[in-house]
């Protein structure tokens, strides 16, 4: 349970870098490739989270709320997933183009 505890504070800290670099970046491809690898860490973090809550808490109402907050949070990550593959070459034809100027 500390791995799941560990686990939860690194995906919120790359949550947190994700978005700070998002907000500080002037590129339009960047700003979403950032938002994708947040939303990624934040849905790791959202289904770690209800992974977390299923061991310590044996409950009906747990495994209830748990599941849920697993499959929003694997959702969360699935989407971030394809968007990230989605604009990473339209991010790295941005990247060239502008080091090219």
């Amino acid at each position: 349970m500390y791995f799941l505890a560990l686990l939860i504070v690194v995906t919120f800290t790359f949550y947190v870098f994700y978005k700070i670099k998002q907000v500080r970046s002037r590129r339009p491809m960047e700003k979403k490739w950032l938002s994708a690898k947040a939303s990624i860490a934040l849905g790791l973090f959202v289904a770690l989270f209800g992974l977390n809550q299923l061991f310590l808490f044996p409950s009906t109402l747990t495994y209830f709320i748990g599941g849920l907050f697993t499959l929003i949070g694997l959702g969360s990550c699935w989407a971030g997933f394809k968007m990230y593959k989605h604009v990473l070459p339209y991010a790295q034809r941005e990247a060239k183009e502008l080091d090219n100027q």
